[in-house]
């Protein structure tokens, strides 16, 4: 079955991906990296509390901030795909506060939450995330369905595992593509950026369209909708998602599709 031909830059889910589970004859995959990633020389000093970032976690995006918005369309033809719709919209205080209680259970009254949003659209199972910070700078990730929190890590805190080291720019947590209806894939990702980032956008596989991340609290959530040109098989595995981050003067200071650690460079 002819999907376009494989990406041919460097696979984040091909090299990190485990299948977590399969629904009428489609697997739903993560690409939860377990590596530290991030550009080459040293990104400057690094923060140990909750404002690793650069961004205190206390000033998170509020449930009025405006949507991570962009327009739909952007298509790769040699991939095979069009994403249909990349704007996310915030979570309200009242379920974030329930996502986080039926994530975390008693531990849900030490963490806040700096990013919370809704995806273009939901999965059997998925239809947004919380991403929730302690006052040790321990992160969280919670999908949603509804008000209801799940987390793919035991323990949630497992995430911050992967993180930091001296001259790293970005950091990853969870990262998944699952299927959502009608032939479309919802495909949502999370994680860390430094001090240095001030801006954070996704591609997908060959398709050069760059699409802004959510990012508050030293944490970025993208999520798209992804329809397939042509029926997928049974392990449709999708384009690569691919993390841009940009300074304060629109430099790009790290590029996932030239980091060493999925180039096989390192």
């Amino acid at each position: 079955m002819k999907i376009g031909p494989q990406d041919n830059r460097a696979s984040l889910r091909r090299r990190w991906g485990v299948p977590l589970g399969v629904a009428t004859g489609v697997t739903a995959v993560s690409l939860a990296a377990v590596v530290v990633l991030g550009g080459t020389g040293d990104a400057g000093q690094q923060t140990t509390g909750p404002a690793r970032g650069g961004a205190s976690p206390a000033g998170s995006a509020p449930a009025s901030a405006p949507s991570a918005a962009s327009s739909p369309g952007g298509t790769s033809a040699e991939a095979g795909f069009t994403i249909t719709d990349a704007t996310t919209t915030p979570i309200d205080a009242r379920a974030v506060t329930r996502i986080l209680s039926s994530c975390l259970g008693p531990d849900a009254s030490r963490y806040h939450s700096v990013v919370a949003v809704r995806t273009p659209l939901a999965s059997a199972d998925w239809d947004g995330v919380v991403v929730a910070v302690d006052s040790a700078g321990q992160y969280v990730q919670c999908q949603s369905k509804g008000d209801k929190g799940t987390s793919q890590d035991s323990p949630p805190t497992f995430i911050n595992d992967r993180l930091w080291g001296t001259g790293r720019v970005v950091g990853y947590f969870d990262s998944m593509m699952v299927p959502a209806g009608e032939g479309k894939y919802l495909m949502l990702g999370a994680g860390h950026y430094s001090s240095d980032v001030a801006r954070i956008t996704v591609s997908y596989g060959d398709d050069p369209k760059e699409y802004p991340a959510r990012m508050a609290g030293g944490a970025f959530v993208y999520g798209a909708a992804l329809l397939p040109d042509t029926p997928p098989g049974p392990r449709y595995l999708g384009p690569s998602p691919y993390v841009h981050a940009y300074d304060a003067s629109g430099k790009e200071i790290y590029d996932q599709a030239e980091d060493p650690k999925f180039t096989g460079d390192e």
